[in-house]
């Protein structure tokens, strides 16, 4: 792995001040710079780096990271090469293909830009949100141009690994399409969801359980920050949105069908409804696991009784680790007007038993 000495991260938000952490956790020197004085004062607070002076000359840090919005990006890039700031420069805008073209029509040096896009985040902006281990085992689309210089590729290579992501290179308009499929057209679809609660009074919203919360999670993102997103990306996300509206309008129109039938549930779906339901699990089959790879393993689902008090979860991770047994993932489910819930731990079929039976030796009420 490359060493990177220094550093220089534009934009201080949650993804450039959680670039920043990462990269001081290896002893890089980073410098930082935000046109919002506050959060940029935050973001040093918090250890990401030291303020970039306004007149800091001396020798260029050996990458510098735009972390700004895509109509920002090249503004600031031809800004930041202008000013020799650093050898390389990557960007972490969430589309490639606009952001790139205009680049070159501002005159950037496209052989030392490599645009990048870290598949991190999370529905909490800002530097106060950041962590260095926010794109632990992610994905991060490293999108070069045919003008990019391999060492400058390299170097954001290098970036990458240190923030503990997985480069994946493609295309910048293969990249929009994917991100499309993948994030954009999925938020959309979640404050579509979401809206409809709106219409909901409060006894019928006090029966929302984990399910309606996991759709619609990612719908509490910034709204003017999703604007900036979809509009640079508003044909792939379009395309996906239409074929999401066809499906539900042709699953809406056959269960009105069924029920004006009077159909009953031990009569087969409607093609409609029951081939969405399938191709949708065969799809959320297809999403990587923590280990990679097309298909997310099996897990057994071992439910935990806990109360909600502090500290209450790393009791229970502990008791797991005396047990020895790997967490695999973990989900809460919080009961209605209650002070406890329902710790859902996944792990191999193989370690259900013997973590179930540690953890009844620990007192805690097991509903395997």
């Amino acid at each position: 792995m490359g060493r990177i000495e220094r550093a220089v991260v534009v934009g201080a938000g949650l993804i450039g001040t959680s670039i920043a952490l990462a990269l001081r956790e290896h002893g890089t020197r980073v410098a930082l710079s935000d046109p919002d004085p506050a959060t940029l004062r935050l973001a040093c607070e918090l250890g990401a780096g030291e303020a970039l002076d306004a007149d800091a000359s001396g020798r260029p840090a050996d990458i510098a990271v735009i972390a700004a919005p895509p109509s920002a990006v090249p503004e600031v890039l031809r800004a930041a090469q202008d000013r020799g700031l650093a050898h390389v420069y990557t960007d972490a805008a969430s589309v490639k293909h606009g952001v790139v073209a205009a680049a070159e029509r501002a005159g950037c040096d496209m052989a030392t830009f490599i645009p990048g896009h870290p598949m991190g985040g999370g529905e909490r902006s800002g530097p106060s949100a950041a962590r260095a281990d926010l794109f632990l085992g992610r994905s991060w689309a490293l999108c070069p141009t045919g003008k990019a210089d391999p060492v400058a590729v390299s170097a954001v290579r290098d970036l990458i690994r240190l923030c503990g992501a997985q480069a994946v290179p493609m295309g910048a308009a293969a990249h929009d399409r994917a991100v499309a499929l993948v994030s954009h057209g999925p938020h959309v679809a979640a404050a579509a969801v979401a809206a409809r609660l709106l219409e909901g009074d409060e006894a019928e919203l006090s029966l929302a359980g984990q399910g309606v919360r996991d759709v619609t999670r990612i719908a509490a993102g910034d709204p003017r920050l999703w604007w900036e997103i979809l509009g640079h990306n508003g044909g792939p996300v379009a395309d996906v949105l239409e074929a999401v509206a066809a499906d539900l309008s042709a699953c809406a129109a056959g269960l009105r069908e069924a029920g004006d039938r009077g159909a009953d549930s031990s009569a087969p779906p409607p093609e409609a409804v029951g081939g969405l339901l399938e191709r949708g699990v065969r799809g959320r089959e297809r999403v990587p696991g923590k280990h990679g790879g097309g298909r997310t393993p099996e897990y057994a689902v071992v439910p935990v009784l806990i109360p909600d008090e502090p500290d209450s979860l790393g009791r229970l991770f502990l008791a797991a680790g005396a047990a020895g047994v790997n967490i695999e993932d973990v989900r809460l489910d919080h009961s209605y007007g209650l002070p406890m819930g329902v710790a859902q731990l996944s792990v191999v079929p193989e370690a259900a038993e013997r973590l179930a039976r540690v953890l009844r030796e620990r007192g805690y009420s097991v509903h395997a």
